[in-house]
């Protein structure tokens, strides 16, 4: 019986509705991507004289996405979060894409749709360091699926 394949968390990319002026563009060099998760709420209750509470599912949330990447001199991402900060509603739709081992192959999308920055750090910045410099964005999105 063969093994299944398994694939690395190291080879995705991230595209995002309207970044740069196309419907569709992958906006690459992440260093990470976390958050793709949801959660229902578990709704308990009894019937009659039940001696067992019973449970069903409520709503469903999902969380914030955060994105990281070292400081570049682009301005696409920083351009989306100060429309969010002037007061402009602007949501996008956009796909975490998972390649196959060769970098190239698309085996597996989640999307997530409404999708809008709320937050922003700006890279800590320290003489004595030599790290790179890493900025993250943190969208918040009403749902997430994988397609």
């Amino acid at each position: 019986m063969p093994t299944e394949e398994l694939f690395g968390s190291y080879n995705f990319l991230l595209e995002i509705a309207g970044i740069t002026g196309d419907s569709k563009t992958i906006v690459g060099g992440f260093k990470t991507v976390t958050g793709m998760n949801s959660e229902t709420e578990v709704i308990e209750f009894k019937q009659g004289n039940d001696k067992v509470v019973r449970k069903k599912p409520g709503r469903t949330t999902y969380a914030n996405i955060t994105l990281e990447r070292g400081y570049t001199a682009t301005d696409d991402l920083w351009t989306w979060r100060n429309n969010i900060e002037k007061g402009l509603i602007d949501r996008r739709s956009g796909s975490i894409i998972i390649l196959d081992n060769d970098g190239e192959t698309e085996i597996g999308r989640y999307n997530f749709y409404e999708g809008w920055p709320c937050k922003w750090d700006v890279p800590e910045m320290d003489s004595e360091s030599s790290s790179m410099a890493i900025e993250k964005v943190e969208i918040a999105v009403e749902k997430v699926e994988r397609a």
